[in-house]
């Protein structure tokens, strides 16, 4: 009676369709596209996924946010990773990572000692001061002797130069020598980090050679990453960086040749400030008194000591050992003295001997690094 009422007058009431032979034919409508729809969804879910992968039905669907390597890395890793790059004088760095190197550091591996001393670069680690000041020179140098250990010995150090280009020579000289006579690798060796390590291990320093350009150049070739006079000083930075990453492990560097390089302030002193920036030493091998060496290390805060005696120039027994006996006159004289003899069977096996029988209570033979900053040029 209500409906009747409420109907707007004029209009008659018409029978909807659902009504028809007393059946509700919208709701069955209604219900019958949802349960199409279902019927759909499930479809999807059983077939292959349409963009040619795996089956959805094998891939449960997950509300968790899709996994962070770099994330996970760093909450379950007490070293964390970090890629950032380093503004430096040379190439492009990426440093991965930064480990705090143990404080004795004299003879362990290099590969050991974390890389906060140095910074990976496409050519390989090239070193640096590490975040706490520890400088490459610190780190690998030999325990320093005092001057209550020396008890007024007169001190020598000898280096054996030329090594990692025949590994047979290399590891004869490591294990047939004192481990108070320092090596000094060339940077041409194929087996050098393997060779470094053993060299340390057995309490040698070590050292890289650096070629420089002799006054006879091209005639007389140094080697490849020459550095040249006249060059544009990031050529030989460029040079330089390269040949400081061949190796590790090593307290400074030592010219091979270089005459006429280390004569000329221009040219060297971008790389002896390079060398005090990266807390490396520098031995001048002695062979030229043109050499402005000595006055751009004070400069650049470079550890520095000189050459005095080329012991192995004519490379026999006899010779050796009276070269070494003129050492010793040296160090009666000044109370200190550095010979250098290159990597010969003759000269290792000559200077093992003499060695064996330096007179202990006279002379002590000590690392490059125990006369480093003295006064050893004559």
């Amino acid at each position: 009676m209500t409906d009747e009422l409420s109907r707007p007058l004029g209009r008659k009431r018409r029978t909807h369709p659902g009504r028809w032979l007393g059946l509700p034919w919208g709701r069955i409508f209604a219900a019958l596209l949802v349960l199409a729809g279902l019927g759909i969804g499930a479809w999807i879910v059983l077939v292959d996924d349409p963009q040619g992968g795996r089956p959805v039905a094998d891939a449960p669907v997950s509300l968790e946010p899709d996994p962070n390597p770099v994330a996970e890395q760093v909450a379950s890793d007490p070293a964390p990773v970090t890629i950032s790059p380093v503004v430096t004088n040379g190439p492009s760095i990426i440093t991965l990572g930064e480990t705090s190197p143990s404080p004795d550091l004299a003879g362990a591996p290099a590969s050991d000692l974390g890389q906060d001393l140095f910074e990976m670069t496409e050519n390989g680690p090239l070193p640096r001061v590490s975040s706490s000041g520890l400088k490459p020179y610190e780190a690998y140098a030999r325990p320093s002797i005092s001057p209550q250990a020396a008890g007024g010995r007169k001190l020598i150090a000898v280096v054996i130069s030329g090594l990692g280009l025949s590994d047979p020579t290399t590891r004869e000289a490591i294990s047939a020598l004192p481990g108070t006579v320092t090596l000094a690798f060339a940077p041409y060796g194929s087996n050098l980090d393997a060779l470094a390590d053993m060299a340390r291990a057995d309490g040698h320093e070590i050292m890289l050679e650096v070629p420089l350009e002799p006054f006879d150049y091209p005639q007389n070739d140094p080697g490849p990453h020459t550095l040249l006079v006249e060059q544009p000083t990031r050529d030989n930075l460029e040079k330089l960086y390269w040949l400081l990453t061949r190796m590790t492990g090593y307290t400074g560097v030592i010219n091979h040749m270089g005459a006429r390089f280390t004569a000329s302030a221009v040219d060297f002193s971008p790389v002896m400030e390079e060398l005090g920036l990266r807390g490396l030493a520098y031995l001048d091998d002695g062979s030229s008194n043109r050499s402005v060496a000595p006055q751009l290390a004070r400069q650049n805060d470079v550890p520095f000591a000189r050459v005095d005696r080329f012991v192995d120039t004519n490379p026999s027994q006899a010779s050796i050992l009276a070269e070494l006996d003129n050492l010793k006159t040296t160090a009666d004289e000044r109370g200190n003295a550095i010979g250098i003899l290159s990597a010969l069977p003759v000269s290792i096996r000559t200077l093992a001997d003499w060695a064996d029988a330096l007179d202990q209570e006279q002379y002590l033979l000590v690392p490059v690094s125990a006369l480093s900053g003295m006064e050893t040029t004559q």
